[in-house]
């Protein structure tokens, strides 16, 4: 049966220090973790979806602009998870009434960090690979020959029914978070979307780990 993404409120104070990005985890992997993530992790003992924002090297202008909004946005998503807090001279503060397009981005970064570890080993078993548009592309459901013990089981518990709900639930978080980065960048418009797409497909590509399948820029898919 599909697993259940169970839902609990975080009670956290809200930090000094800038979060980190959170991409993927399947929205990537080997990086740094948000401070976002870390207290969903510590709620729902799961994988965390990371993102290590250095790898795009000699990054456009459009690059900063994308990856400097989804890192404000990571701090914005810190604070709606947030229920109360407690100030200095210890009195207990309400935080602010969110946005439901705050709540919306918390809840798609909460699916995304959910996910995480199921998305990878579909990665490694080459059921999913990252593309162009930022998301993920679904592929034949067979098991490699020479996959290692742990994704052969993994791959015969795994369903078709609760594939495809993995699948659809992490894209249209990524495709909430990419608009998200849209809204909340004065900059930006819809218009915009497209070239957004394609900073988050490069930092997907970038931090795929060797062996997963990958779009390059000419749209053929390839094995890292």
């Amino acid at each position: 049966m599909p697993r259940t993404n169970t839902r609990s409120t975080f009670n956290v104070r809200r930090l000094n220090h800038s979060p980190l990005s959170i991409i993927h985890r399947q929205w990537s992997v080997l990086a740094r973790v948000s401070v976002a993530a870390l207290l969903l992790a510590g709620s729902y003992g799961c994988t965390l979806a990371k993102v290590d924002v250095n790898v795009v090297s000699e990054r456009t202008s459009l690059e900063n602009q994308v990856l400097g909004t989804y890192n404000a946005l990571s701090e914005d998503v810190l604070l709606v998870a947030s229920v109360r807090g407690v100030s200095p001279t210890g009195k207990v503060e309400t935080p602010p009434k969110h946005s439901p397009e705050q709540q919306e981005a918390a809840q798609a970064l909460e699916n995304i960090a959910f996910h995480a570890d199921d998305v990878e080993a579909l990665k490694r078993l080459g059921w999913v690979g990252e593309n162009l548009e930022g998301t993920l592309t679904s592929f034949s459901r067979e098991v490699p020959e020479k996959a290692p013990a742990d994704l052969k089981t993994f791959a015969g518990r795994f369903g078709e029914g609760e594939f495809r709900q993995v699948v659809n639930e992490v894209n249209r978080s990524r495709e909430i978070l990419m608009l998200r980065v849209v809204q909340t960048n004065e900059n930006f418009t819809a218009k915009d979307l497209p070239a957004i797409r394609r900073v988050f497909a490069r930092v997907n590509r970038q931090n795929s780990a060797p062996g997963t399948k990958v779009q390059e820029d000419d749209g053929k898919w390839v094995t890292r």
